[in-house]
């Protein structure tokens, strides 16, 4: 019988010290919740601050003047044309256009800086390496953590504590680097909760330090993964593994915003990228299913697994995502399900142990986004 020894965090010891109960996930030992409460961590995190420790995701440099063009091989997006500082959302794509990642993708102007899934670093860094290893260097930052600030009073607490920045000029999806009490970070206004807030790269010698400065901020309180999933279902967020996956393209997963026009099919820099023939053909044909949010008529929460179907009892679909949102004080989901029942309105019927519990289909974001996008 094997042992899986599971990794840890350079916070580990911090959240052992502040409460945490912590599960496996993606390989890592990490906080779930906190004394706190998963309810109050999430209502916490709408209305001042919560900090997170994703330092379990894969932070990967690419190095070299061709690293954008090679970039842009594997993912359909606009890599070239990516100002410096600047972050764009992206995916990597096999040959049949299905994703087998999502990704974060910043310019930090000698390099590119790349943010991948925990469950899917090594296969990302060996897919890159693999794929575009001979055009630019792909180097692996293993000696940092990556620390989130998220909520609509994260911006004042950065303010705080590494003044004589602009905030007011900082936008959403842009980056900087930034000086914290004498430490060197690599900062984005970015996150995956839906509220204004920033992601910090740090080295690992010095993350624990600038999470205690972080924490020691009145707004400020310590958020597990628990939170972190209904906050993301909330702002209608995919989870790799669950919403998206290697069987899953762009289409059905309804992500065909992130495509620019320069990289779709007659745009100047159209395909090049796997399996483009493919995402095409669905953009042009439409697909069985696609990615579709859900709001429970009842209380009685809908977990992923659970079967969709109509009127008629006949199969529709299936969630992948669903828990009850505390903001709207309903269960909502996210599933796949089929394009003949996707429209806005829509009455569907989760099977929860025999029982058929009536649902909406509703547009996403579930709760509106807060995203800072200037004054």
């Amino acid at each position: 019988m094997s042992i899986t020894v599971l990794k840890r965090t350079p916070l580990h010891d911090l959240h052992l010290e502040l409460g945490a109960k912590m599960v496996p996930f993606a390989g890592y030992e990490m906080p779930v919740q906190y004394p706190m409460g998963v309810l109050k961590e999430h209502l916490h995190t709408r209305a001042q601050a919560g900090l997170f420790d994703v330092s379990h995701m894969g932070q990967i440099k690419l190095i070299g003047f061709d690293a954008a063009s090679a970039l842009e091989t594997l993912v359909p997006m606009d890599i070239i044309d990516l100002p410096p500082m600047q972050q764009r959302y992206a995916l990597f794509t096999n040959s049949s256009g299905n994703i087998l990642d999502d990704l974060m993708v910043t310019n930090a102007g000698d390099h590119l800086f790349v943010v991948v899934n925990a469950a899917c670093k090594e296969q990302d860094t060996l897919h890159l390496r693999q794929q575009i290893g001979v055009a630019c260097e792909v180097q692996g930052m293993n000696h940092h953590a990556l620390l989130a600030l998220q909520g609509p009073q994260a911006a004042q607490v950065m303010q705080r504590v590494a003044p004589g920045v602009d905030y007011a000029a900082w936008t959403f999806m842009t980056a900087r680097p930034l000086v914290i009490d004498g430490i060197e970070c690599f900062v984005t206004r970015s996150g995956y909760t839906g509220e204004d807030g920033f992601e910090l790269s740090i080295h690992n010698d010095h993350a624990t330090k600038v999470a205690r400065l972080l924490l020691a901020q009145p707004e400020v309180a310590p958020i597990g993964l628990g939170a972190r999933d209904s906050l993301r279902l909330e702002a209608g967020l995919c989870l790799y593994g669950h919403d998206i996956d290697d069987e899953t393209t762009p289409v059905e997963a309804a992500l065909l915003w992130a495509l620019p026009k320069v990289r779709r099919h007659g745009g100047a820099r159209s395909g090049g990228f796997p399996g483009a023939h493919e995402i095409f053909q669905q953009m042009e044909l439409g697909v069985i299913a696609k990615r579709a949010g859900l709001i429970g008529d009842e209380r009685a929460p809908v977990r992923e697994g659970a079967e969709l179907v109509n009127a008629d009892d006949e199969p529709i679909g299936t969630v992948t995502s669903g828990g009850f949102s505390p903001t709207l004080g309903k269960p909502i989901a996210m599933a796949k399900l089929s394009t003949l029942y996707t429209d806005p309105g829509t009455q569907v019927f989760a099977k929860v142990r025999d029982k058929r519990i009536p649902m909406t289909v509703s547009k996403m974001p579930f709760v509106p986004n807060r995203y800072y996008r200037g004054k």
